[in-house]
């Protein structure tokens, strides 16, 4: 009996001081809080002083707005300590009765350690069954919004420095000779029927750092160009030279079709308004407004093919496609621009090297292009 006895008051002994620690332990948690909380106020403050003496430095505000705003600074985190120590002296009073009541109890849980130290052991707190945790950082919206800023410009210094877009073009083609406009109105190839497509892809960068209007806009795209003769012609090979000629049945079809690979370059002015933040952080907006763009372009063809149609002396429809380069260059380059408000431009191109090999004939589209990011 009096051994049970014995172990009975060790046991109660042992609780005891294990409350008495824990008590211990939560009253050293509102302390350190109401340091952390004083000292955060503080720091702040004196930050916002700093601030309005360098603005007073400036001549951007007077004396007596300088005092005005100090004191309306040291009036606000004045408030912002008696409001939040007050809440840990609530606490601390609501300690005391559960020790009274010998009801302290604290959960030994162990929590995730946070970089800036916001849920730390400190910041809990335990009364009866239940654990509270506390965020004493929210009177310190100085310090979040430096933390804010410095994060911005560790990740998002060079953010959106180039963007990418797809590139899809449609129009008409057709052939200019000695570079003469007028040429045209002879041409022997259809305007409405002879028709280019064209698929690519671009990265528009800004020539700057910051953000910009100008950009470099450069890709890779991949050109059909259609030409249809006029007047019952089909193109000819002889030798180093191609001809047009009539060719003796009615056609329905007469196409020459080029396929190239293209480099377009392009110098890229987009009047699109950066989007701006609060805190004077800037972010490149492109393709919201006017652009325009003006280069060129290098590039290989891929294949020729001309596709004829018609009917033979039987009647007998017959589709023809005659697998040739009709001595067209390999190599073209050429000029192009565009002009356009937001994803949709006028696009114009034209090639500086001719279209066949010793001629002076050479390629020229027109189309609407998008540029869709």
């Amino acid at each position: 009996m009096k051994r049970i006895l014995l172990i009975l008051v060790l046991l109660c002994t042992t609780i005891a001081n294990s409350q008495e620690r824990t008590f211990e332990k939560e009253v050293s948690k509102i302390s350190k809080r109401i340091e952390r909380i004083t000292k955060q106020q503080k720091d702040s403050l004196k930050q916002k002083v700093i601030a309005i003496d360098k603005r007073l430095e400036k001549g951007e505000i007077t004396k007596t707005t300088a005092e005005t705003l100090k004191k309306e600074v040291a009036s606000y985190h004045a408030r912002k300590i008696e409001k939040l120590v007050g809440e840990q002296e609530r606490l601390l009073q609501l300690l005391v009765q559960d020790k009274t009541n010998g009801k302290i109890a604290s959960s030994e849980e162990n929590y995730k350690e946070k970089k800036d130290d916001y849920y730390d052991d400190d910041n809990t707190f335990t009364i009866g069954n239940k654990t509270f945790r506390f965020n004493i950082s929210e009177g310190d919206k100085d310090e979040n919004e430096r933390r804010k800023k410095r994060r911005w410009k560790r990740k998002n210094k060079y953010q959106r420095s180039t963007t990418t877009q797809f590139v899809f073009a449609m129009g008409i083609n057709n052939a200019l000779t000695n570079n003469n406009l007028s040429s045209l109105d002879n041409s022997n190839y259809q305007i409405g029927r002879s028709r280019f497509y064209e698929l690519g892809w671009t990265w528009k960068t800004r020539f700057t750092k910051r953000p910009s209007q100008l950009y470099f806009k450069y890709g890779v795209s991949f050109l059909w160009n259609n030409l249809r003769l006029k007047d019952n012609q089909i193109h000819v090979k002889n030798g180093n030279t191609t001809d047009i000629q009539v060719f003796p049945n009615q056609l329905s079809e007469s196409r020459l079709r080029h396929v190239q690979m293209n480099f377009p370059l392009h110098l890229e002015w987009d009047l699109s308004k950066n989007r701006r933040y609060s805190d004077g952080r800037v972010r490149d907006r492109t393709n919201n407004s006017f652009r325009l763009g003006i280069g060129g372009f290098v590039g290989f063809k891929l294949g020729t093919r001309q596709y004829l149609e018609y009917r033979d002396v039987n009647n007998v429809e017959v589709e023809e496609i005659q697998f040739d380069n009709f001595n067209m260059n390999t190599f073209n380059y050429g000029v192009s621009g565009y002009l356009g408000y937001e994803d949709v431009s006028l696009y114009v191109k034209y090639d500086l090297n001719p279209l066949f090999q010793n001629t002076e004939v050479r390629n020229i589209s027109i189309g609407l292009r998008l540029d869709l990011d």
